[in-house]
């Protein structure tokens, strides 16, 4: 068997066990998704060398997962940190209405997701190598998103300052988060309390693996007025 097939079948398990149905294009281009990050992560370090043995569950899987807990009238999603195209690009085959830009400052990371956005023939998401919180960025794409989705790259409140620039005047940050949130919540809540109409925290638990969500993983997701 080789690796896209045995991806392919990881997926399908995945999915059926959690009652998900993605059709059949969607789960073979997950896999060749994940041939590509795992292809190209010996020279680029996309994903942690010691996780890349669980590719499947640990970054596409749950990248997609996601979308079970996101706003249906979401438009345009901006995901910062996407590092090597998580959870950008998980998304953007699973919800094909969505339109999305995936942000990173590391040209080497952007150079990758670029070819994989490419090779997977996406036309509804594109890369852009800039740090979000620049005044060039922020020009660009002002008022643009609905979404920000991001996944444990910075503190929510640094989450928080990226986003309120850049988004319309009513969006949503769905953040992929491991532990307690409550300190980091009230944080940003401190500053940004105006900003909040409700925030909700979704256990991402999953079968088989997962079932009481013993690796701790959380979607947080907040809903704003700008």
């Amino acid at each position: 068997m080789d690796l896209q097939e045995q991806y392919l079948r990881e997926l399908k398990m995945l999915f059926w066990e959690n009652s998900i149905n993605p059709d059949e294009y969607q789960l073979e281009r997950l896999a060749n998704f994940a041939t590509l990050v795992t292809q190209k992560n010996s020279r680029v370090n996309l994903v942690s060398r010691k996780d890349i043995q669980k590719i499947i569950e640990n970054h596409i899987f749950i990248s997609a997962f996601i979308s079970e807990f996101l706003p249906a009238k979401a438009t345009k999603f901006l995901d910062i940190g996407t590092g090597g195209g998580f959870p950008g690009i998980p998304l953007a085959i699973t919800c094909p209405i969505l339109r999305g830009v995936l942000a990173d400052s590391t040209s080497k990371k952007i150079d990758a997701v670029k070819e994989f956005i490419s090779k997977l023939k996406l036309n509804n998401v594109i890369a852009e190598n800039c740090r979000v919180e620049s005044e060039e960025f922020k020009q660009k794409y002002s008022d643009s998103f609905d979404l920000v989705v991001s996944r444990a790259t910075v503190p929510l409140i640094i989450l928080f300052r990226y986003s309120i620039p850049l988004i319309k005047e009513k969006a949503y940050i769905a953040a992929i988060k491991g532990g307690d949130l409550t300190d980091e919540y009230k944080t940003a809540e401190l500053k940004y309390k105006a900003h909040i109409k409700k925030s909700t925290v979704f256990e991402l638990s999953y079968k088989p693996s997962n079932p009481r969500n013993e690796k701790g993983k959380k979607l947080i997701l907040i809903e704003l007025n700008k």
